[in-house]
């Protein structure tokens, strides 16, 4: 499958992810009141399950007979992803003063880049 055909549909399983992902975080932290970064990873790891599915049947078009050990690499990689996500909220938000959502959306951005990359070369191909 053409690399940027792939891309696109990680894009849009992204897209979905995202919508999980605010949704969650924002349930968290204003409506429950958790700790911003409890929160943010709560909304991060929800939405990181979800796409493993979506992206290993529809995106990679994986075989289901290494399931268990896509699942392992796909969480491992979400959280490498997560802790870089954290990461640059903390830099954005704290130390810039940008608006703690605006900052999580271009933590995003950054993000989707090494999730892609490590999903695509190292468990998915």
């Amino acid at each position: 499958m053409d690399l940027i055909y792939k891309m696109f549909r990680f894009g849009l399983v992204g897209l979905l992810g995202m919508v999980i992902d605010f949704s969650i975080t924002w349930f968290c932290k204003e409506v429950l009141r958790i700790n911003k970064y409890v929160a943010n990873s709560l909304g991060f790891i929800t939405a990181a399950t979800c796409n493993f599915f979506l992206n290993m049947f529809w995106t990679f078009n994986a075989s289901s007979t290494n399931e268990e050990v896509y699942f392992v690499k796909f969480i491992v990689i979400s959280l490498v992803g997560l802790g870089l996500n954290n990461l640059f909220i903390y830099l954005f938000n704290n130390k810039l003063a940008l608006n703690f959502y605006l900052s999580k959306l271009i933590a995003i951005g950054l993000v989707f880049i090494w999730n892609f990359a490590a999903n695509n070369y190292f468990n998915f191909h």
